[in-house]
């Protein structure tokens, strides 16, 4: 399944250089060229912002195509709960109409984020990212990736 499967990565809103609209467009047409190159499998690491709308964006692609299917990889329980209200309703929305649900730790820890991000690239063949080129768990991910030898798709973030 590894070969159908897709995962994304990206900056929480505060951090892109781009608008949420432009954001959406560029990730609407990375998963429409994923898709029609065979990509079925999407996981989203489930944090606000890139995560969250590709999730979403997924969600409203499996209306029209059934084998369309979305993994929500949460990296602790509760991982939203200080989040602004319409955030945790995105993130509910989201987690109930996925398909997959895997959650690594039941509370927080700084360690679930990396064992996620390692999980999400290990099980995909191909990782849409959208950076800006900051430090951080993006870069590590996406780095981490090519080390993997897992394609990215980088998308300005």
């Amino acid at each position: 399944m590894k070969d159908k499967t897709c995962c994304f990565t990206g900056h929480r809103p505060e951090k892109l250089k781009r608008n949420e609209t432009q954001v959406k467009e560029a990730l609407e047409r990375a998963i429409e060229a994923a898709v029609s190159r065979g990509f079925t499998h999407f996981i989203s690491g489930m944090a606000r912002g890139v995560d969250l709308w590709a999730a979403q964006l997924v969600l409203e692609l499996k209306k029209q195509n059934p084998d369309v299917k979305l993994l929500c990889a949460v990296p602790y329980e509760n991982f939203e709960k200080r989040w602004s209200p319409a955030w945790r309703q995105c993130y509910h929305d989201v987690l109930a109409a996925a398909d997959y649900k895997k959650v690594f730790y039941p509370s927080f820890s700084y360690a679930a984020f990396q064992e996620r991000n390692r999980w999400m690239v290990d099980h995909s063949a191909l990782v849409i990212a959208v950076c800006n080129g900051m430090q951080g768990g993006t870069l590590n991910t996406i780095d981490y990736a090519e080390r993997q030898n897992v394609r990215v798709f980088m998308i300005p973030g």
